[in-house]
């Protein structure tokens, strides 16, 4: 057991790459899931199994999943839940390493809010970050002409302006709460959003394109067990690695933990060579380099 206070840096680095690693496997296996199956289902079933599982480790581990501020939370679900619909919905069309560059944005953000929200001063050395990791994220998701989704590749960047913005209401609205019951909440918003959304699409019933390009638009349809099979995997990997990444921060100050994060940028792309053949090429290598050393810059300067 380590005392109040002590830095653990060394074994908050591993709780955080046991994070990426899950994380950069789990999120790979999206594409397969949005080959049969739609975007809204996905939530709403990842949810039900995620209750599940929360309901049956409550007794045994003591979880604390009732609300303190039942408005706060609930705002601060909603944020993270909707950046993550941009999250998981990108997943279907571009490959893990981008969306993850695109919600890595938030630290950028986040200094940005601050600084306009709260008034928060912005030194040099946090806006040059800044300048940096938005130019990193350009090499990495390449929008325009060069890409194939066009400009519609910095979607994921409204997933980290999202994220950003749950961030801040964590830390000004949620400090009472307990990290199981915002993890509850966050599957909770999500599957709410996946109940809402296939109850509209099955009041306007859209033409719905084959495959994963159908993601989005397709509605509740039964799928195969292998679709089963991998959401819980979802649900299940989503519990363990948010718990690791709970436990890197309790284990050394989060000014120390945040430059650990950067690693599911390496991680995941290291999974979809291994997983689909995918490789990154130099300017998205060296965009991923740029976003890495943005955060080392936000991170040492919060010190």
């Amino acid at each position: 057991m380590s005392e109040p206070g002590e830095n653990r840096t060394l074994a908050a680095a591993g709780a955080i790459f046991g994070y990426a690693v899950l994380i950069g496997f789990t999120d790979n296996f999206v594409r397969t899931i949005a080959a049969e199956a739609g975007l809204w289902q996905f939530h709403l079933v990842r949810t039900l199994m995620a209750v599940a599982l929360f309901a049956l480790a409550a007794p045994l581990f003591g979880l604390r999943l009732r609300p303190v501020r039942v408005r706060a939370l609930a705002a601060r679900s909603a944020l993270h839940g909707v950046a993550m619909l941009f999250y998981f919905g990108c997943l279907a069309f571009l490959s893990v390493a981008q969306t993850v560059a695109g919600l890595f944005t938030a630290p950028i953000f986040v200094l940005v809010l601050s600084r306009f929200l709260f008034g928060h001063p912005l030194g040099p050395v946090r806006i040059a970050a800044v300048a940096v990791g938005f130019l990193g994220v350009l090499l990495v998701l390449q929008p325009g002409s060069t890409s194939p989704l066009g400009w519609a590749s910095l979607v994921p960047v409204v997933a980290g302006a999202l994220y950003a913005m749950g961030n801040l209401a964590t830390r000004e609205w949620c400090a009472g709460e307990s990290t199981e019951a915002m993890t509850l909440g966050f599957f909770l918003a999500l599957g709410l959003a996946g109940a809402a959304g296939l109850a509209v699409l099955a009041v306007i019933a859209p033409e719905v394109p084959a495959g994963a390009d159908g993601f989005i638009l397709r509605g509740w349809v039964w799928p195969s067990a292998a679709f089963y099979g991998w959401t819980f995997l979802q649900a299940a990997g989503s519990m363990l690695a948010v718990g690791l990444l709970v436990k890197g921060y309790q284990l050394a100050e989060a000014s120390r933990v945040t430059i650990f994060e950067y690693v599911l940028l390496p991680v995941s792309a290291g999974w979809s060579f291994l997983l689909w053949g995918e490789s990154v090429d130099g300017v998205a290598a060296l965009g991923m380099g740029l976003i890495v050393l943005a955060g080392a810059m936000i991170a040492f300067r919060s010190r």
